[in-house]
């Protein structure tokens, strides 16, 4: 399976990659939210790991705008937010998930 990681923290990013790889994953992982942007427009991913909290471009924000250009490639959102209003939002602006 081919994914996108979206993760501004090195020390997330690199244990999130480092597992996935051992499970036998393709692992793209890309630091804010433009790169981000950048990468689900010119990639083909089977699932993208989004973090919220990313610079240079929110992950909500990504996440809409990706849905309004027809990406349809399944989000799963991955951060510490995990307010009931942080929940709705994130699946409002398109995530398949916010576990």
């Amino acid at each position: 399976m081919r994914l996108l990681l979206v993760e501004d923290d090195s020390m997330i990013g690199a244990a999130a990659q480092q597992g996935l790889r051992h499970e036998g994953h393709t692992v793209d992982w890309v630091r804010d939210g433009r790169e981000a942007e950048a990468a689900a427009s010119a990639g083909a991913y089977d699932v993208v790991l989004l973090d919220l909290g990313l610079p240079r471009k929110d992950g909500l924000a990504v996440l809409r705008s990706w849905r309004s250009r027809g990406i349809q490639v399944p989000v799963v959102i991955v951060t510490a937010r995990d307010a009931v209003s942080d929940r709705v939002a994130g699946l409002d602006a398109g995530a398949d998930d916010y576990p």
